[in-house]
């Protein structure tokens, strides 16, 4: 297990500053596609924190074994939505199902003052790393 302390972050570039650090220090090193992955889903998850969740109240980024395990709470108990039925081209909702896909497991637990969203992304590694 690595960097498991919960790390103070305001803004989706710090976190996936953080989560590209806590990646690029891993050995064996993880393959592009897994850390392009893995941002994707930190950058839309703490940006929804802020639009969608009365803020960002928590940031935690760990690996253990093969997974990257990322945890952001908000101050909002409404759970997420998708675009899904709804107007063609309304606004928002279209980052949740990308998250559901690039990950293998999202939890969503209320939290007294909102909600934490836990998601587990799969991580591949080089073959060869140096």
């Amino acid at each position: 297990m690595t960097g498991a302390q919960q790390t103070p972050v305001t803004k989706a570039a710090e976190a996936r500053a953080h989560v590209h650090e806590l990646l690029s220090a891993h050995r064996p090193h993880i393959d592009e596609l897994s850390v392009i992955d893995a941002l994707l889903v930190t950058s839309e998850l703490v940006t929804n924190a802020q639009r969608h969740g009365d803020g960002l109240s928590g940031f935690s980024a760990r690996i253990v074994a093969d997974r990257l395990e990322v945890t952001v709470a908000d101050g909002n108990r409404r759970q997420p939505a998708t675009a899904v039925g709804r107007e063609k081209y309304a606004v928002g909702g279209y980052g949740w199902p990308m998250i559901q896909q690039l990950t293998a497991c999202v939890v969503v637990i209320p939290t007294p003052g909102g909600k934490a969203i836990t998601v587990t992304i799969p991580l591949a590694f080089d073959r060869v790393s140096g």
